[in-house]
């Protein structure tokens, strides 16, 4: 009995091994940087998500995971230099790959980046608890960022756009669109703005006091005004789908 007992034990152990070392095996970059105010991250991917996180930490870590059958024949490309950090994905020409890259970052939130442009071809972008200006593209994804404060621009062509902005700083303007989806965005009580609002076809919902116009005949509907000062210029459209402007 005992040594049935030993037997299970050990491959237990020699299991949870070999589940290691393959979690080990797919990161395939990791690197940290040094950072400061003024340091920029743009990554260019193309299929895969992209994930930014603020922490508490002092450097900025990139981790990149290679996944699918294929995921031997792509690669993430350094093309970073002083304290602009650049990062892509590399497919070999005419690839029809199952390899996509996973994205992992994290930046001190304590100091203000600029955070973009942050783009994937096919997958989601998220920024999360971060400072500075941020800027996301995907082609084929979700967008969501929130507990940001800064200038944010984010974009998809199918895909839903979500923001949480806790403090606009720098900001001239901002857009926030997508082709195909909803965006859905959140700003302080009082911001000086001057906004529009639009959708060709879906529905547009605010808490802030805009002038509405909703069309009498066929889809579509907008809005817009000035806030406060009407100091930056925001933009929302969705040629596909429902446009909500709200308050924190």
């Amino acid at each position: 009995m005992l040594r049935r007992s030993l037997s299970r034990i050990g491959f237990m152990f020699a299991l949870l091994g070999a589940l290691l070392v393959g979690t080990a095996g797919a990161q395939d970059f990791q690197k940290s940087y040094a950072s400061g105010a003024g340091t920029s991250v743009a990554i260019a991917n193309v299929s895969g998500n992209v994930h930014v996180t603020g922490y508490s930490g002092e450097t900025i870590s990139v981790a990149a995971y290679r996944e699918g059958r294929d995921r031997d024949l792509v690669q993430v490309e350094d093309l970073s230099s002083g304290n602009q950090i650049k990062l892509r994905a590399r497919y070999p020409n005419n690839c029809n790959c199952d390899a996509s890259i996973r994205f992992e970052v994290r930046v001190p939130r304590s100091t203000r980046y600029k955070l973009g442009p942050l783009s994937t071809a096919s997958g989601n972008v998220e920024v999360r608890d971060a400072s500075g200006d941020v800027t996301v593209q995907t082609a084929s994804g979700n967008v969501l960022i929130k507990d940001v404060s800064g200038a944010v621009n984010a974009q998809s062509a199918s895909g839903d756009v979500n923001v949480e902005i806790t403090r606009i700083e720098g900001a001239e303007r901002m857009s926030f669109s997508t082709a195909s989806g909803n965006v859905n965005v959140k700003l302080p009580d009082n911001p000086d703005a001057d906004i529009h609002m639009s959708t060709a076809s879906g529905s547009v919902r605010t808490d802030f006091p805009l002038d509405m116009d909703r069309r009498q005949y066929g889809p579509g509907a907008s809005a817009r005004g000035q806030l406060g000062n009407g100091t930056v210029r925001i933009r929302l459209s969705s040629a596909s789908g429902d446009v909500t402007l709200s308050r924190m």
